[in-house]
């Protein structure tokens, strides 16, 4: 059961954003220590990823584990409430995913996803290291 009303709900969803979130400031943050420079959010591409590395043709996005439907813990969370319109949401969400992804890889772009619970762990530097490489 929520413990919140649903005015509270819906206003504590409502200030949910897509962009400048905790887990892509950690990204963004980490990476321009290390000496990377990058695009946000470019206008000009399919999904507007939220890093852009023009000179390399790399992109990468850093999704929350629940928006996108990852296969992990937080992720696979049913909301107990409106759980139709959730669960056609995500569905949605991860479907324009594949289109966007789909979209910028036929234009010569490569792709990372990083996701929420990966930035708990350390391995997802390395990886995106290799991708950068």
């Amino acid at each position: 059961m929520d413990r919140l009303t649903p005015e509270q709900r819906s206003q504590l969803m409502s200030r949910i954003t897509c962009r400048d979130t905790a887990p892509e400031m950690l990204v963004r943050s980490m990476l321009h220590r290390l000496g990377y420079r990058y695009r946000l959010h470019s206008p000009n591409l399919p999904g507007r990823p939220d890093l852009v590395f023009v000179s390399q043709k790399k992109v990468i996005f850093v999704n929350g584990c629940f928006w996108h439907g990852h296969h992990c813990k937080k992720g696979q969370v049913k909301p107990a409430t409106n759980p139709k319109f959730w669960a056609d949401k995500i569905d949605t969400n991860r479907a324009r995913d594949r289109r966007v992804q789909g979209q910028l890889r036929r234009r010569g772009w490569r792709v990372l996803n990083v996701w929420e619970c990966e930035l708990r762990r350390g391995a997802w530097i390395a990886r995106v290291l290799k991708f950068l490489g």
